[in-house]
């Protein structure tokens, strides 16, 4: 720990050293091939975005290789959870990999909303691996107009 104003201690140099140790770590462990791939952004499955408009709020997953039958999808109150699973074929028993980085297997998420959503209104849309949900926002969440007086 080092002092940069006399009442202010800065923990820069301790981060850094981790995070340049971090990475040698990462940079060791890629080459063994026997590691899973580790990277800055490994362990989110699905990735996605969540944006909102003044009716609705709107997730979009990135999740090529789910099939839709494998997915379940729920709203309760501000929360949405997406549930599923992802098989990637084998090429064959004989095969080894030099390199695999496909996540398989169960996935959770669950997301938090800024307001609450009508569940019973949700829509849901799938394709080209991109999983869409319209989240339509509860009546007490949109913003009202108030007219004013004089």
């Amino acid at each position: 720990m080092r002092l940069v104003w006399p009442s202010r201690p800065s923990f820069d140099s301790a981060v850094s050293e981790f995070d340049r140790l971090r990475s040698e770590m990462f940079r060791l462990l890629e080459g063994s091939g026997s590691a899973p791939a580790l990277s800055a952004g490994a362990g989110v499955f699905p990735p996605l975005n969540v944006s909102q408009d003044d009716e609705n709020f709107y997730l979009r997953a990135e999740m090529p290789g789910v099939r839709s039958e494998d997915l379940t999808i729920s709203a309760v109150r501000n929360r949405v959870s997406i549930t599923g699973k992802r098989e990637i074929p084998r090429e064959n028993e004989r095969v080894s990999y030099h390199r695999k980085e496909r996540a398989e297997g169960a996935f959770s998420r669950t997301v938090a909303l800024p307001a609450e959503v009508n569940a019973d209104a949700v829509e849901a849309r799938y394709g080209d691996g991109i999983l869409t949900l319209t989240l339509p926002k509860a009546e007490e969440a949109k913003p009202r107009q108030i007219a004013v007086r004089s």
